[in-house]
């Protein structure tokens, strides 16, 4: 884990959450995000988890890093969000996260498995929460397990069917859900362009919504934008960004992130 506190921290200080791609780090996604700047003019802290994997990948497979509570690297990235806010004075009410890839599919699982501890995701390229499950996987294998169909963009399921899968990772919980920013590219070939559109009926079925309205050239040439029910792009609870003949991976939108979290 690698954490940045900027000199003045806002009281109490909001948590963002950046989870790093396979191959990649803590330190080296510090470096390819650019949220530090903002970090130091809006006072917050930023916590960079650290894959123990070889190959940098997280644990999106077990059935323990799915479940809330069940262990694996979910938890253990819950558990840096507790820390941060003991040791440095971090608003647990106002905690976020965001990812590329790996860290994508990482923020679907997070967001979840633990809802109650997040305010907002943003998904750069990832997977459904629940789409990369794979039977008799670990949290302590490596590498994690990996599920071909998932990301060969080959799992489709009904919105209720995701959304089930979703609310089953957190029996009983009734409270509200996270907001979710969702971008993926459609010439992506390592985490195939469908999951867009599944990750889209996911949260769109948890959090009950069912009208969606689509602006082109935004919030650039080549990308559209999806909004699901009522309000704005940075007031809406489920935001899509479609990146026409953007591979993998969709550049992060910092400054887009920023207002979407209200930080």
């Amino acid at each position: 884990m690698y954490v940045y506190v900027p000199k003045k921290l806002a009281t109490p200080a909001p948590i963002l959450v950046a989870v790093h791609h396979c191959q990649g780090s803590a330190q080296q996604y510090s470096t390819e995000s650019k949220y530090q700047p903002l970090a130091d003019s809006k006072g917050f802290i930023i916590i960079y988890p650290n894959s123990r994997s070889s190959g940098g990948c997280f644990d999106v497979a077990s059935t323990a890093t799915l479940t809330h509570n069940g262990g694996g690297d979910s938890q253990t990235i819950i558990n840096m969000v507790k820390y941060a806010a003991e040791k440095w004075g971090g608003d647990l009410n106002k905690t976020f996260v965001t990812g590329t890839s790996s860290g994508a599919m990482m923020t679907n699982v997070l967001v979840g498995a633990y809802p109650d501890v997040f305010k907002a995701g943003s998904v750069y390229s990832g997977v459904p929460d629940g789409c990369f499950f794979v039977s008799g996987s670990t949290a302590t294998q490596d590498p994690p397990g990996w599920a071909n169909a998932c990301a060969n963009g080959q799992l489709t399921k009904t919105a209720e069917q995701w959304g089930d899968l979703v609310r089953s990772y957190y029996p009983g919980y009734t409270g509200p859900r996270p907001r979710m920013q969702i971008w993926h590219g459609t010439s992506d070939n390592t985490l195939h362009y469908p999951n867009y559109q599944e990750t889209l009926k996911e949260w769109s079925n948890v959090m009950g919504l069912t009208s969606s309205k689509n602006t082109a050239n935004t919030p650039q040439s080549g990308y559209t934008q999806t909004i699901y029910g009522d309000g704005t792009a940075t007031t809406a609870q489920l935001v899509g960004y479609s990146a026409q003949g953007v591979g993998h991976t969709v550049p992060i939108h910092e400054s887009m992130d920023m207002a979407f979290f209200g930080l």
